[in-house]
């Protein structure tokens, strides 16, 4: 039976690290086994992933595609389903969905949609509500709360990049 402390390599199956460029006795002077000549024989020779032997590469002949804009707002989305765990008349605001682990990780804003049943009386505190949930909230006696969003303005992008194309709007 083989056992982990009794494991050995196969006869023959390691090899001596190979000495180039050490005399013609080594067997690997002179040309260092790269044969003579060619491109394989160059220094710097073109092995680097993605090339195709002068064959325009693939990464090249795929259009390029997406884009991402700079300035974009990442929502993070609670549904009316999920604030059906909070107690009756409880306040929910930013603090009281991270506790509950219903947002996570970083976002600009929360924004709730109504998908889902509520029949609970809440107060909610959120930068932005779909139509369906601000009315699922206020017709069951609770309350709507819009947050201001916390938006840079552009003369606070300008100081902040300091000409580096981004202008100051004149007021």
């Amino acid at each position: 039976m083989t056992t982990l402390h009794t494991l050995k390599a196969p006869h023959r199956s390691t090899h001596r690290k190979k000495r180039v460029g050490r005399g013609q006795g080594s067997g690997l002077g002179k040309t260092a086994g790269r044969g003579g000549k060619g491109q394989k024989a160059r220094s710097g020779n073109m092995r680097f992933e993605g090339f195709e032997g002068g064959q325009s590469p693939l990464q090249r002949r795929l259009p390029k595609f997406g884009f991402n804009p700079p300035n974009r707002l990442d929502w993070a989305i609670v549904n009316l389903g999920d604030l059906q765990q909070f107690a009756d008349g409880a306040t929910v605001d930013g603090k009281a969905l991270a506790k509950a682990g219903l947002v996570k990780g970083r976002f600009d804003g929360i924004k709730v949609l109504g998908n889902g049943e509520l029949n609970k009386k809440l107060i909610v505190k959120a930068h932005k509500f779909s139509g369906t949930a601000k009315d699922a909230i206020t017709k069951l006696g609770g309350s709507v709360e819009e947050l201001p969003l916390m938006v840079h303005k552009p003369e606070a992008a300008a100081k902040a990049h300091a000409g580096k194309g981004v202008k100051a709007v004149k007021a």
